[in-house]
């Protein structure tokens, strides 16, 4: 039997990624940590602690104690907030990262690990469109920075100690159960909520920004899919690409008129403008479908109709 420690329970990902395993593996198999308070269905559905992944002796204390074998490091510091406190977000990154690593490789009871990368490891000599799996890779921000350096170093770790780190190159995630923060694709996010209680919203980006996306629910089932797929199906060990669909600002609003008709958008492109400008348009992911493992359910259209929906019911509109 599995037991599973969740690092960054309480985030956009993991809030949703341990209701997802406790439904998979039962619920007190899969202990969620973060530190701050998480949802109320992750704390009342299992169990939960206040970990501090910087804490490496405490961490170590609770795998060893819980008998864990499996870990989800999720926990970062984003996009955007990273470039307002550059070094310690190169600190709280790399730093966590390495006390996961380090535990899994002396804990022999951790048989995997899963790290987040994301299409923040490329940059502006990327190839844009249709980005490939191996290709130039020179991250323009700190995040970027990080992700790419975290790579290197889960392949490392696992050619140089056989730690099973397992890695996707998230794109921008849209979900209507926890509010992203701090990243370059908040707006995606954030624009359903003002759609509803404003029927207006400012952009951060240009109307024309095309990046890659993904619905919640798509990148829960690609995380445990290469969670569970075989070992010897698993070809790296680095980030793989992975995508939804991709879209515009102009593109998704759009597709809420087709709901809210009066809805305005606005643009005033801030310094994520910048940021977004050295991501790709899109991605190639053809190596994590060619797992049939997964592939992705959710386009633009239906990805809107499932957020308005559900964010009617939470916002009591």
């Amino acid at each position: 039997m599995e037991n599973i420690l969740i690092i960054g329970a309480s985030g956009q990902i993991g809030s949703e990624l341990t209701l997802a395993l406790r439904e998979r593996y039962g619920n007190d198999h899969v202990f969620a940590s973060d530190i701050k308070e998480p949802a109320e269905d992750v704390r009342e559905s299992g169990p939960f602690y206040m970990l501090d992944v910087m804490d490496d002796k405490h961490l170590i204390h609770f795998v060893i104690r819980h008998k864990i074998t499996q870990i989800y490091h999720l926990a970062a510091v984003l996009s955007g907030n990273a470039e307002k406190l550059p070094v310690q977000a190169w600190q709280i990154n790399m730093n966590s990262l390495m006390n996961v690593l380090e535990i899994a490789k002396l804990v022999e009871e951790v048989r995997q690990v899963f790290w987040p990368s994301s299409i923040a490891v490329f940059g502006p000599s990327t190839p844009k469109e249709n980005t490939p799996q191996l290709t130039i890779m020179e991250p323009a921000t700190v995040y970027g920075i990080s992700k790419l350096a975290g790579e290197r170093w889960c392949e490392y770790y696992y050619k140089r100690y056989g730690v099973d780190v397992r890695s996707l190159r998230y794109p921008g995630l849209i979900s209507y159960k926890t509010e992203a923060g701090g990243g370059t694709t908040d707006w995606a996010v954030e624009i359903f909520y003002a759609a509803l209680r404003e029927k207006a919203y400012t952009c951060f980006l240009a109307e024309n920004t095309r990046l890659p996306m993904m619905f919640m629910p798509d990148a829960i089932n690609a995380t445990i899919a290469l969670m569970e797929a075989p070992a010897e199906e698993v070809r790296f060990h680095i980030g793989y690409n992975i995508k939804g669909f991709n879209c515009t600002p102009a593109e998704l609003t759009a597709a809420i008129q087709k709901h809210i008709p009066d809805f305005k958008i606005g643009y005033a492109p801030d310094f994520r403008q910048e940021i977004a400008d050295t991501w790709p348009d899109s991605v190639d992911d053809h190596y994590a479908r060619c797992h049939d493992h997964w592939k992705s359910r959710y386009d633009i259209d239906t990805t809107t109709d499932i957020m308005l929906k559900n964010l009617k019911e939470k916002l009591k509109l």
